[in-house]
């Protein structure tokens, strides 16, 4: 995978304000769904999501800087511990040691297998030169430690990480669903989403993605989950929002109105003089969460008759002339 920065189109001391309106930038044009005649997009978007998963996040931003994990977040090789290296050790290893600790990704161990290198030298020929003697110097050999026949294509390699994306309703995230995704490459996966689950979350299946080389772990599956709009509630934190209209009459006289809910509708009492824009709350039958269901909360809105009615409006002149009032308060 390319480096993060570079997908992201930012410096590496970039802000992070600047890299999440970077990524929100490019997560608009790259979506699939407003490229669904370029499958191209499918693999960017997820190579998007994977850069954003680690500059996006202070820690593992910090990790990558120093070297710790590489662009997939996996951790880099950090030197033979035998050897006077140590976790995060650079340049020489134990005082007076001829050994050096040295760094690799994965990406690094692939390119020095395959024998492309852009400018990097093959692992054997890094080998070579740090433990050439050990090797008897035959030119070619296989380094090996302590008679021990550990070569380069003994080290496993982990698998690619593959990401893909799905969208459910809101009414599926609440109570947690099961379903199944396409991933970039045509493959479908089945994936539990747990309830209260929240737009933009990622759920991570251990081991489903590309199989490892020479005996290493496979990747995993990384599947970002979308809600989908809904047509008459809003979610706001673990709370939900949801307009009632309401009748003028009931507004004056109180009455009852039927209230969507996620579980099926109820009947709210609407007390008498019910002003347009009171909120009711109805407590938990809001989204599910680690500490407790949130609530919904209803705003009337007072609605009048859709056709002009003689009576309605003679009776308003009527309160206009001879009962006048002033909602506005101090804005008048």
């Amino acid at each position: 995978m390319r480096n993060p920065y570079d997908v992201l189109g930012v410096k590496p001391n970039a802000g992070h304000d600047e890299i999440k309106k970077a990524f929100r930038r490019l997560a608009k044009k790259l979506h699939p769904d407003a490229n669904k005649n370029d499958p191209k997009t499918a693999v960017r978007f997820a190579e998007l999501n994977a850069a954003y998963e680690i500059v996006g996040d202070e820690k593992k931003r910090k990790q990558f800087d120093r070297g710790e994990i590489d662009a997939e977040g996996k951790p880099t090789f950090q030197g033979f511990e035998g050897f006077g290296g140590h976790p995060g050790a650079g340049g020489r290893g134990r005082q007076g040691s001829p050994f050096e600790s040295f760094t690799f990704s994965a990406e690094d161990l692939q390119r020095a297998r395959g024998g492309r290198g852009g400018g990097f030298a093959g692992f054997e020929d890094i080998l070579s030169g740090v433990f050439g003697g050990m090797a008897g110097g035959r030119a070619g050999a296989r380094p090996n430690f302590g008679g021990g026949g550990f070569g380069v294509e003994d080290m496993p390699a982990t698998g690619q990480d593959v990401a893909g994306e799905v969208t459910i309703s809101l009414a599926e995230a609440a109570h947690g669903t099961k379903t199944r995704v396409q991933l970039p490459a045509g493959r479908e996966v089945e994936v539990k989403v747990p309830s209260g689950l929240k737009d933009g979350q990622q759920i991570r299946l251990k081991g489903q993605g590309m199989p490892g080389q020479s005996g290493g772990p496979a990747g995993d599956v990384l599947i970002t989950v979308h809600i989908a709009p809904h047509p008459h509630f809003s979610v706001d934190g673990k709370n939900l929002r949801v307009d009632i209209p309401i009748t003028l009459y009931d507004a004056v006289l109180g009455g009852k109105a039927r209230v969507p809910t996620l579980d099926g509708a109820v009947d709210l009492a609407i007390p008498a003089g019910t002003n347009s824009g009171r909120t009711f709350r109805l407590k938990g039958k809001g989204m599910p969460a680690k500490t407790g269901a949130g609530d919904l909360l209803a705003t009337t809105r007072i609605m009048l008759p859709e056709n002009s009615n003689p009576e309605l409006d003679k009776l308003m002149q009527a309160w206009r002339d001879t009962k006048p009032y002033k909602p506005r308060g101090g804005f008048e």
